[in-house]
Parts: structure tokens; sequence; C-alpha cells
């Protein structure tokens, strides 16, 4: 038995990064330190707030939600909703909407679900089986941010609360980086209110995919581990991969990849000039008249001159 570098209880995890062996009571303590980090700065929980949480289903969502509950379920002033998002895919997305019921009915927490059909009238299999040149990833990520945007704000959310690991951190700023794309690397920035938006915050931004998936089992949660069919088709993956052998041979990668970019944060962002205005076809926040859910639904439903 290897004992806990902070007290003799047997440890569960070695953290590489930080050479430490870890009981699960200062595992859990570690997880909550680094949540709490993270949230410090939005300081949106110094008030009257209610905070709507995306829970697919998977061990990032269902954990976020337990360790939320478990850092706010004793303040009265704190209300958390659980929100789930049925993308209409066959064989997957059942199971985990079945997990994401579980732990909020175990959270004694409410739960709302929206789905792609009754909003958009299509599915991301039918999206899928379409010959379009983005592939189906494309299409539900911008219509699932859009569909829970949306949700939340009905639901009046003073903030939006998604599973982002720092395993899911360090990889898009990795895409951003192989793209070239630096716009929206400073899109990834906490950001004004802008209006129509609910503002959205990372609480497990600082927390390595391991260690959630750790803190999920030593909880019992209820969660399905299946990947989504469509994952394969993403460039994201091959990003994935690579950061997990970098990782691997240097531990602490990941980490000192998002300490970079927080310092490029802290550089002169460039100029955002555009302002949002509604869409013209949906009502939707849009920063030139047609959102993007609007835009790829035309082009699903073989509309022309988008």
């Amino acid at each position: 038995m290897i004992p806990c570098d902070k007290c003799n209880a047997r440890s569960i995890i070695y953290q590489k990064y930080s050479g430490r062996h870890l009981c699960s009571h200062h595992f859990e303590e570690d997880v909550h330190r680094k949540v709490r980090e993270v949230l410090r700065p939005y300081r949106i929980f110094g008030k009257p707030c209610r905070i709507g949480v995306a829970v697919s289903g998977g061990k990032d969502s269902t954990s976020l939600l337990c360790i939320l509950h478990s850092l706010f379920s004793d303040r009265e002033d704190v209300e958390l909703i659980a929100i789930s998002i049925d993308e209409g895919i066959e064989g997957y997305r059942s199971g985990t909407l079945d997990a994401a019921r579980s732990v909020a009915k175990r959270l004694n927490l409410d739960h709302v679900v929206r789905s792609f059909k009754d909003v958009y009238d299509v599915t991301t299999d039918e999206m899928a089986l379409q010959d379009h040149k983005q592939g189906p990833c494309t299409f539900c990520g911008v219509l699932r941010r859009n569909l829970l945007n949306r949700t939340a704000r009905e639901l009046g959310a003073d903030a939006l609360a998604t599973g982002h690991n720092l395993d899911d951190e360090a990889q898009t700023v990795m895409l951003n980086y192989l793209k070239g794309d630096i716009d929206r690397l400073y899109r990834l920035r906490p950001r004004r209110v802008l209006e129509g938006m609910v503002p959205r915050i990372k609480p497990l931004r600082r927390v390595p995919e391991k260690e959630v998936a750790i803190y999920a089992m030593t909880h019992d949660l209820p969660m399905d581990f299946s990947s989504c069919p469509y994952i394969t088709r993403a460039i994201r993956q091959e990003v994935k991969s690579t950061l997990n052998e970098f990782e691997a041979k240097h531990p602490g990668t990941r980490y000192s990849i998002m300490r970079g970019f927080d310092r490029i944060l802290d550089l002169q962002a460039p100029s955002e000039s555009y302002q949002v205005v509604p869409c013209t076809l949906c009502g939707e926040p849009s920063s030139n008249g047609i959102c993007a859910s609007c835009k790829l639904l035309e082009k699903i439903r073989g509309i022309q001159g988008v």
C-alpha cells in the first residue's frame, strides 16, 4: 500500500505532474480546490444566482454536477438546474440521457431535456447521412451550443456551466494554434456579457480528464462511458492522441499549454468590432444578421443563397 503524501491513508492516485500520492479525501479536496480557483474570478456565486449545468450523462458532466452540488448545496441562494440536449443519435444518446436523469434525481435537482428534433426538426443521424463538406460534428456542435444557450436563457439562468476538462481545453487551444485562428483563440477567454448570451463557465478547466473519471468512480456516479459514433471523424481526436503521447512522456504538458494560453490572454487582444444583433431568421444572437445555427440549418434543408 502506498500512503497518501498528506496523511497515512491509502492513496488512490499518483499525480505525475505534481509528484504526489493522494487518498480519496485529499484527492477530492484537490479537485474542489481547482474548481473553486476557476470559479473565483467569475464572481457569480457571491450573490443569489441560478446556474444551468449542461449534463450529457458522461463522466465530465455528471462529475461537474456533483461537484457544484457539493460546493453549493448549503447555499439557499444558489440554484442548480441540469440541462440535457438530445441530438438524436441512435444507440448512443438514450443511454447517456438515462445517466443524466439518474444523477439529477439522486441530487434532487430539476432536469430539463430539449431535443434537436423538436426544435430544429432534424437529428444528428439525419445530418450525418447528408453529403456536406463539414462533418456531422460541426453541425451538431453549433446546434447544441445554440440550444443550450436558448434553454438556459429561457430558464432564467445567470450562467451556463459546461463540463470541459483540462484535456478538452488544451486540445481546443492546440486546434486553434494549428489552424492559425488567433481570433477564435481569443474568443475562448471570458468575455463581457453579450445580449441574448448566457455567460458560460468551465469549472473543470484545470482538472485532467483522468482525474474527472476517478472522481466519478469514487463517488459511484451513474454515467455512460460510450463514445459518440461520429467522434472518429473529428480532427480533435488526432490532437487528443498527440497530446496524450506528450503528456505521458512529459507530465504537465497540458498545464503548460494552458498557462501559456492564459499569458497570451493578458496581451492586447484583437479588436472586436462586430456588434451582436438578433438573427433575422430565429432572433438568436448573431454577429452579422444570420446566426451560425440558421446558416447550417439552411444548408441541411438545401436552401440556396445562404
